[in-house]
């Protein structure tokens, strides 16, 4: 893909959504600025700072007069509710400590999701969801601070990014003055970093017919978009059999194939694409009712589930660019019959259990050689001896490293006190680091 300028490709990309109204700038970065804000304190899930989120994401709603469909029944009719509501809520169990099940001795918590239904009279409808809930002060949950309690985890990437991509979207189709071929249910939910709760809890219970549902898209971390790489991850491709063709016509600018040059030169992003239909976000809970979706993702970065993914290093045009290439590839399917499901191989993680850690963030989108660090945890082991953002590790004591999967292998064998030599590629020139775990 040739590169250019962050501001020449913005304009090019113009030109692919001239047909229609936009997402707007503007309130992507209005969305953000709240729900990422100090005040609502990380939106843990239960906490009062994630009530507040959930009641904007209503109030919005209702602004737009958007339909409620967050009630559930109360008669024993499934669909039928006595007194309607945006707000899904429910109830869990969770042991803080993520190696023990048993919830014997754990107090009951809450939850809730918030859910709004745009009636176009069309046979199907599409989801369009992301969870709102974060890291709230670091406990009970998967920081990457080295000393994370009491810190506000503000989660502005993670997952402010992809609410406010719910709010712009659910406002897009509801004024853009033109009727769309589809319904859309825009759905927010609760408990996602405790394991996929909320999104899991309305497919047991849905309060809208899941046959009606033609596919799920899933915005989880869509506000980091990098301005000279333009990678965009999609997963759960092959969910449905025209996804990968639909993905890659709706991937250039201009509304018509190129002609005279390369199609590659005029693509929007570099899309790399993932089949599996399991993955660590909401779209799971959806694909296990079997329901095509899509993961739509702009890659991990060293401020993943730390205090620092605040509001003020979100990529706004960047999240308008995928915004906007959403819509265009939702009108792409409008032309098609109800999208057939088709299962996919999960990715297959062996269960390799681990007594030690390096204090790493892996960059989960890099696909050289080796295992590329997005992050240091300071205080670890990895940060202790030296190592940096940018390594690429190559050898983990006597294992070598081409992949997530070796690394892992190679991490698995140590204890701790165990020393190991970590060789690593750092700009070009292999260096050699003691760590001791």
């Amino acid at each position: 893909m040739i590169k250019r300028s962050f501001i020449a490709a913005s304009i090019l990309v113009s030109t692919a959504f001239s047909l229609s109204a936009q997402t707007e700038i503007k309130n992507i970065k209005k969305h953000i600025t709240f729900l990422a804000s100090d005040k609502l304190k990380g939106r843990g899930t239960s906490s009062e700072g994630e009530e507040k989120a959930a009641q904007y994401i209503a109030d919005y709603f209702k602004k737009l007069k958007l339909e409620p469909m967050g009630s559930i029944t109360t008669n024993g009719q499934r669909y039928k509710v006595a007194i309607p509501s945006y707000f899904f809520d429910f109830t869990f169990k969770k042991n803080p400590n993520p190696h023990d099940t048993n919830t014997a001795n754990i107090v009951e918590r809450k939850g809730k999701n918030v859910v709004a239904f745009l009636n176009n009279g069309a046979a199907h409808t599409i989801v369009i969801g992301a969870h709102f809930d974060h890291l709230g002060l670091g406990h009970d949950y998967n920081s990457l601070d080295a000393n994370p309690e009491g810190k506000i985890h503000n989660g502005a990437d993670d997952n402010a990014s992809g609410t406010a991509g719910v709010l712009e979207l659910a406002r897009y189709y509801s004024t853009n003055n033109v009727k769309e071929k589809y319904n859309f249910l825009f759905m927010t939910f609760s408990g996602e970093e405790l394991g996929l709760l909320g999104s899991k809890k309305w497919c047991d219970n849905p309060t809208y017919p899941l046959e009606k549902i033609n596919y799920m898209v899933n915005m989880d971390m869509v506000g980091r978009l990098n301005d000279s790489t333009k990678k965009l991850i999609i997963y759960g491709v092959g969910t449905a059999p025209e996804f990968v063709d639909l993905i890659d016509k709706t991937n250039y600018l201009g509304q018509k194939f190129p002609t005279g040059d390369s199609f590659e030169s005029r693509t929007i992003f570099s899309i790399k694409k993932d089949s599996a239909g399991i993955g660590p976000s909401d779209q799971t809970s959806f694909y296990l009712k079997d329901i095509p979706v899509l993961h739509f993702f702009t890659g991990q970065h060293s401020d993943y589930h730390k205090p620092s993914d605040d509001a003020d290093k979100i990529n706004y045009p960047g999240e308008k660019m995928v915004l906007d290439y959403i819509t265009q590839f939702v009108t792409a399917t409008e032309a098609l019959p109800k999208l057939k499901f088709t299962a996919t191989k999960t990715q297959e993680t062996k269960s390799t259990k681990f007594k030690v850690t390096l204090g790493v963030m892996p960059d989960y989108a890099y696909e050289g050689k080796g295992m590329r660090i997005d992050g240091v945890s300071n205080g670890k082991p990895a940060a202790k001896a030296g190592l940096e953002k940018g390594d690429i590790v190559t050898k983990l004591g006597e294992t070598v490293v081409d992949n997530m999967e070796s690394y892992m292998k190679a991490l698995s064998v140590y204890q701790k006190g165990d020393k190991a030599t970590v060789k690593v590629l750092r700009k070009d020139k292999e260096q050699e680091f003691e760590v001791e775990f």
